[in-house]
C-alpha cells in the first residue's frame, strides 16, 4: 500500500481538487490517505473528511515540519509520498512516480508544469528564465509532491523543523539515487502577481538560509544554487533573454534583502490558490 501524506494549512480552496484528482482512479485500499490539518482556521479539515478514503489528524500547530511528523508516523505502507494540498497529480501518475523507485533510485518526483493563464509579465519573464536553469529541470525540489522508497525513507530519518523541507530532501540524495519520472506530471499555480512572486521567494531563500545554518546531517550534498555563469550562458545563448535575466537577477537581490528581515511568518503566495 502507498502510503500519502498532505500537509494542510488553511487550503479549504484548493484541498478538493487535490484529492478528487488523486482518488479519481484509484482503486479500492490502493492508497493509504493522511491529511494533516495544522493550525487551521478554516474548514480544511471539513473538507478533507468528506472523501471517505482519507483519514484526518488534527493539530493546532501551524507548522509543516510537524504536520509531516504526525502524518509519518499515522502514515501505514511504502512508497511513502509527500503531497502538498494545492497541487494536482492524478492517481495513474502518481503510480508512474512510485513505480520509479527501483534499484538504487530512492526519491521520485514528477515533471512540473506552470500554467501561465492569468499570470503577470513580470512572473512569466520570471520564470522564463528559472525553468532553463541547470539545476531546475533534474532536482527534487519545487514539485510539490516527493515519493521515497523505504530506503530513502529510512536516509532522511525524522523531519527536522525546516521552512524548506523539499529542499532538505532534494539534498538528502546523490544523481544516482534520485529520478524525474516523466511520466508523471504535475500542475504548479505559479504566482498570479510580482509581490505575490516576491513573498514566495523570499521565503524560499529565508528556508533555505535556515537549512544551510541547521547544517542537516542526513545532507549527502550541498545546496544546488545559480551562478553568474549559468546566467552568463542564457544570454549568450538567446540574446534576447536579456531583459528576463535583469528581472530573475533584481528578484533574487530583493528577495534575498527582504528575507534578511523576514522574522519566521508564514509567507505564503494566496493567487495561486484563487
Amino acid at each position: 500500500m502507498t502510503s500519502i501524506v498532505v500537509p494542510a494549512h488553511n487550503e479549504e480552496r484548493v484541498l478538493g481538487r487535490t484529492l478528487s484528482a488523486l482518488l479519481a482512479g484509484a482503486a479500492p485500499g490502493e492508497f493509504d490517505v493522511v491529511v494533516v490539518a495544522n493550525g487551521c482556521t478554516d474548514t480544511t479539515a471539513a473538507v478533507a473528511r468528506g472523501f471517505a478514503e482519507v483519514r484526518v489528524i488534527e493539530t493546532e500547530v501551524a507548522s509543516k515540519s510537524n504536520a509531516l511528523r504526525l502524518g509519518d508516523d499515522a502514515a501505514a505502507g511504502f512508497p511513502r509520498v509527500y503531497l502538498d494540498a494545492d497541487v494536482v497529480l492524478p492517481a495513474e501518475q502518481l503510480r508512474a512516480l512510485c513505480a520509479a523507485l527501483t534499484g538504487g533510485v530512492l526519491a521520485a518526483g514528477p515533471r512540473r508544469l506552470l500554467p501561465m493563464d492569468g499570470v503577470g509579465w513580470p512572473v512569466r519573464w520570471y520564470y522564463d528564465v528559472w525553468e532553463r536553469l541547470p539545476h531546475v529541470g533534474d532536482e527534487l525540489y519545487g514539485r510539490g509532491v516527493i515519493a521515497l522508497s523505504e530506503r530513502g525513507h529510512a536516509r532522511l530519518g525524522a523531519w527536522d523543523d525546516v521552512m524548506a523541507d523539499d529542499l532538505a530532501v532534494a539534498t538528502a540524495f546523490g544523481p544516482a539515487e534520485r529520478a524525474i519520472v516523466a511520466d508523471a506530471v504535475v500542475e504548479i499555480r505559479p504566482p498570479r502577481t510580482y509581490a505575490d512572486l516576491l513573498r514566495r521567494r523570499v521565503r524560499a531563500m529565508s528556508g533555505n538560509a535556515r537549512l544551510v545554518a541547521g547544517d542537516r546531517p542526513a545532507a549527502a550534498r550541498a545546496q544546488p544554487r545559480t551562478g553568474w555563469r549559468d546566467l552568463r550562458r542564457l544570454v549568450t545563448a538567446d540574446p534576447r533573454l536579456a531583459p528576463k535575466v535583469l528581472l530573475f537577477l533584481g528578484t533574487a537581490v530583493l528577495s534575498r534583502l527582504r528575507a534578511r528581515r523576514a522574522d519566521g511568518t508564514w509567507l505564503r503566495d494566496e493567487s495561486s490558490r484563487a
